[in-house]
């Protein structure tokens, strides 16, 4: 999978977040979301959340969520993205905020292939065989509730499980592509083995990042590290918080 990135390429902004809670995480990707399309700016984020959190797609009924019975303490936030649910835990999470004149953003399968790709790249690296989904699979009675017992073309498997999936969200002038690696089974998610159950080897978050990082400056694109969010940012990030990813009326939409 691994590939030679042209030099001449320009830099991706690279900000790696200390772990925060979902609707705060939620409020920065949109504050990226939005530089893209206003500033052609182009941004690949590393994050964690805490506490454990129960993220919905954009799609899906808030109420769905009682039925999952091991995940009903954890907080609540609804993505702008779609797909299943996800318990945000023991695993990194990444999101990448482009303009869309920028190459990576001329579709959606090349979008999900490269980041996808590079990730078997950096799983390899620490001897973990990981493939991608070729084939979508369709259950009866509909989608699961949470994203990682869905199959979809491009997904990340490990042992035949379903270890990285990502969403997209695409607006005027700017494209989100956020995703889930998971690294360990969550009590909140018993059901869902992670790369330690699978592997039968523990990886952190810090040292898949470090070498996720690595790779994408080989084969992808250069990164260069962000400055501090700007008083101006964090504003905007406080307002889509308050008004938007923190409020019952957003969350419990649907």
């Amino acid at each position: 999978m691994t590939t030679t990135r042209d030099p001449t390429l320009n830099p991706l902004e690279l900000i790696v977040d200390p772990p925060a809670a979902g609707a705060w995480n939620m409020g920065i990707d949109e504050m990226l979301m939005e530089r893209a399309a206003e500033q052609d700016i182009a941004t690949l984020r590393f994050y964690e959340w805490s506490p454990a959190t129960l993220s919905l797609g954009y799609f899906q009924n808030a109420a769905d969520r009682t039925g999952h019975v091991a995940s009903r303490d954890t907080q609540l936030v609804r993505r702008s993205s779609g797909g299943g649910a996800i318990l945000h835990d023991r695993e990194l999470t990444y999101s990448i905020s482009l303009p869309t004149k920028h190459p990576l953003a001329a579709d959606a399968e090349t979008l999900y292939r490269r980041i996808h790709g590079s990730l078997l790249t950096t799983l390899a690296g620490f001897g973990i065989s990981a493939v991608l989904n070729k084939q979508a699979l369709v259950q009866l009675g509909g989608e699961p509730f949470l994203c990682f017992e869905r199959r979809a073309v491009g997904d990340v498997l490990l042992e035949g499980s379903k270890i990285c999936g990502s969403a997209q969200r695409r607006r005027r002038g700017a494209v989100l592509q956020h995703g889930s690696i998971l690294l360990a089974r969550s009590s909140a998610a018993p059901e869902l083995p992670g790369i330690a159950e699978l592997a039968h080897a523990p990886l952190s978050s810090a040292a898949l990042r470090e070498a996720w990082i690595d790779v994408w400056n080989r084969t992808l694109y250069p990164l260069r590290a962000c400055d501090p969010y700007s008083p101006e940012q964090l504003t905007a990030v406080e307002r889509h918080t308050a008004d938007k990813y923190g409020s019952d009326a957003w969350t419990k939409r649907r």
